[in-house]
């Protein structure tokens, strides 16, 4: 089970006016999680709270909930609305979510099950995702307008600074069943690579008699994640304990079969970098 919420990624919802987006952010960062321990989620509950209850806005958070669930393969069953007003400003919200999911206990991963010699295979991910998002909206938001937002920008190839900022988290819970379905006994360990960036949370899929060797000139970290990482004037080790850096989720697999790996996720639209 796993239980998590959007963060102040929801602020940017608000100056956007956006959010058909966020419920795919809340229903990934509780799959993800789950999927870690080789669990297929099986259903999701969503809690929103609000000051106002604007049924037109809700209507479009819950469809982004419904979205995520899709995509994640997972029942939304039901979910609580609260309104309370004289605690938040009417145009305020926040948005967090449960799920539960099923694994066979002989078939559950994590740290224990990663050997010397392992490969690290890393799934992109769509930018920040939803972590980082007090210091991204103080450097790359804060005084801006939402017309300012909606403007295309050269470093991200035309795409405008809100839509890249907003980009929903990526759901990877298909692709690593895939994986641990048609490989099994070769993923050992999975890695969500969230708050704390890659140095913390792939520490958290090791056991506490190794480390890992990550080669980060192996995939290319986003243009958005360098624009963020420039403007807060961040060192090389400051951003990566604070960003994915462009890695959503790695996954330890079985030496000799980090090739069909490789194919697998190919197979299912997913690209994958051999990490180290």
């Amino acid at each position: 089970a796993g239980t998590d919420g959007v963060g102040t990624k929801l602020k940017l919802a608000f100056l956007m006016d956006k959010h058909d987006t966020v419920g795919i952010d809340c229903v990934a960062m509780c799959v993800n999680d789950v999927v870690c321990q080789g669990a297929k989620p099986l259903i999701f509950l969503d809690y929103i709270a609000t000051g106002y209850l604007d049924p037109v806005k809700v209507e479009q958070i819950v469809a982004g909930v419904a979205d995520g669930c899709r995509q994640a393969g997972c029942a939304l069953i039901g979910g609580e609305m609260a309104e309370h007003p004289g605690v938040m400003d009417p145009d305020d919200y926040d948005l967090s979510g449960f799920t539960v999911g099923v694994v066979d206990r002989p078939k559950m991963i994590g740290p224990d099950g990663v050997v010397e010699g392992d490969v690290l295979v890393g799934l992109r991910s769509s930018g920040f995702h939803s972590n980082g998002y007090s210091l991204v909206r103080k450097v790359l938001v804060e005084g801006k307008t939402a017309e300012e937002l909606a403007a295309p920008v050269a470093e991200l190839n035309g795409e405008t600074l809100g839509d890249a900022l907003i980009a929903p988290t990526r759901i990877y819970v298909k692709p690593v069943l895939n994986c641990l379905r048609n490989l099994p006994g070769d993923v050992h360990a999975l890695a969500h690579i969230t708050g704390g960036g890659i140095t913390e949370n792939l520490n958290r899929a090791l056991p506490g008699t190794m480390d890992a060797l990550v080669n980060k000139g192996a995939w290319e970290v986003p243009a958005i994640i360098k624009m963020g990482i420039e403007a807060a004037g961040l060192t090389e080790e400051q951003a990566l304990k604070t960003f994915n850096m462009g890695i959503g989720m790695v996954l330890a697999v079985n030496a000799e079969d980090a090739d069909k790996t490789m194919e697998l996720l190919k197979s299912n639209d997913e690209a994958g970098y051999v990490l180290g």
